[in-house]
């Protein structure tokens, strides 16, 4: 419902989740500072009438709060259906604590970022004997919004500031790359081998590698920028090095602290993952513990 609304529909739905009656919203929304009478809050989740004042739309900001929704996820679902097709988009620097990440992709340049959307990536992450990170891999379907998108923007950064020492592709090309080596950043230009037509999905690989040892990792994940359809991530460990437990981990943005969501099994095969569709955006990952 927070993916497709309509808007008072995933509101009531929210609403009746986390069991709370509107007298009860209405309070904890007073003790922000946002003044929303009863009436109203009936009436949005009813559909009678919908949010459009600034004051209104602070109050929805306040009932993603109150109701531990995703940020904008109610504010989205205000937008005219055109304008959510590609879904909120985050600024980079809420996603990512480095400060330069903005300048690398601003050298780049964004052409044609916000009509993709991501309908499918999985990354692969392989932990070595010395519990550090070897390999990085990750395979994106994306599907064009409008005509002429012909490049994507992966940004990566190392949990430990560590610069990889090489990099494939396969299904598309490296263009531009911009590396700050001070906060373990990359930002590289995907080229596509055509543009696409509207609609049209394209499937493409890349990856980083770390040929000298590094330091021990104990996290891996992926920012979101837009809502993300599915997204599977998986971690393998070296045989000789294996963790005592994992979880999946998400926040909102980078100044949020790290939520654990749930546990996770190792398989027989020293591989741990989890895959989730229709995901808000944010930071989704996983960490674990080596004792």
């Amino acid at each position: 419902m927070l993916q497709y609304g309509p808007f008072n529909v995933a509101l009531h739905a929210a609403i009746q989740a986390r069991g709370l009656s509107l007298e009860s919203l209405r309070r904890r929304l007073d003790q922000q500072g946002i003044a929303v009478s009863l009436s109203t809050l009936s009436y949005w989740q009813r559909g009678r009438t919908r949010p459009e004042r600034a004051d209104s739309l602070r109050a929805v900001r306040g009932l993603e709060v109150i109701l531990e929704l995703p940020r904008h996820s109610l504010l989205t679902l205000l937008k005219p259906s055109g304008e959510r097709a590609a879904g909120p988009w985050l600024p980079v620097e809420e996603l990512c604590p480095e400060p330069g990440v903005r300048d690398l992709i601003a050298e780049i340049g964004e052409r044609g970022e916000r009509q993709l959307t991501g309908l499918s990536l999985h990354d692969l992450n392989v932990v070595g004997r010395g519990r550090d990170l070897r390999e990085v891999r990750t395979r994106a379907v994306f599907q064009a919004q409008q005509r002429g998108v012909d490049r994507w923007i992966a940004v990566y950064h190392h949990p430990h500031r560590v610069i990889p020492s090489s990099r494939t592709a396969r299904g598309c090309r490296f263009g531009r790359v911009r590396v700050d080596e001070a906060s373990g950043l990359i930002a590289a230009e995907l080229l596509f081998d055509r543009a696409l037509a509207r609609g049209e999905t394209y499937l493409l690989e890349y990856g980083f590698g770390f040929d000298e040892p590094g330091p021990v990792v104990t996290e891996e994940g992926r920012g979101f920028r837009t809502p993300q359809h599915e997204y599977l991530i998986e971690v393998r460990f070296h045989p000789a090095s294996l963790p005592a437990r994992c979880y999946r981990t998400w926040r909102p943005d980078a100044q949020t602290a790290l939520k654990d969501l749930t546990d996770l099994r190792m398989s027989s095969y020293h591989s741990v993952h989890f895959i989730d569709f229709g995901m808000a955006t944010g930071y989704h990952g996983m960490r674990w513990e080596w004792d």
